[in-house]
């Protein structure tokens, strides 16, 4: 069985991995860090303009597929600090309407490219 994988330009795969896979009505999407796709560096600042600029890559992701926030059914939250949990979900309450995804939050030692955070989701047609 072939997979049907989605890129989108606004977002960066930092390995041999694609953006999003589906897989029925689910949609599969890879762990983003905060690497601007433009600069394809990762953002500079704290864990509020890191956590922005995960979500901004994963919703390109999501309009690849045809799909809004509104599809998200669950969320995986990697931080280096969970000192950094308060302000992440700050950010993170602003990208969701109730109610909200699914989620899980874990602190991890250390994220690719030196990331305070990386966010994965799951999204249903």
């Amino acid at each position: 069985m072939s997979r049907k994988a989605f890129s989108a330009s606004g977002a960066v795969a930092v390995g041999p991995y694609s953006h999003a896979i589906e897989a029925g009505d689910l949609i599969f999407l890879s762990g983003q860090t905060p690497v601007d796709s433009q600069t394809g560096k990762l953002v500079e600042g704290d864990i509020v303009e890191q956590t922005n600029q995960c979500f901004k890559n994963l919703f390109n992701v999501l309009e690849a597929a045809g799909l809004t926030p509104d599809n998200v059914e669950k969320v995986n939250v990697f931080l280096t600090d969970m000192n950094n949990f308060t302000a992440m979900n700050e950010v993170y309450a602003k990208q969701f309407s109730g109610p909200y995804p699914a989620r899980t939050t874990i602190g991890v030692s250390s994220l690719p490219l030196g990331a305070r955070v990386e966010i994965e989701m799951i999204a249903r047609r």
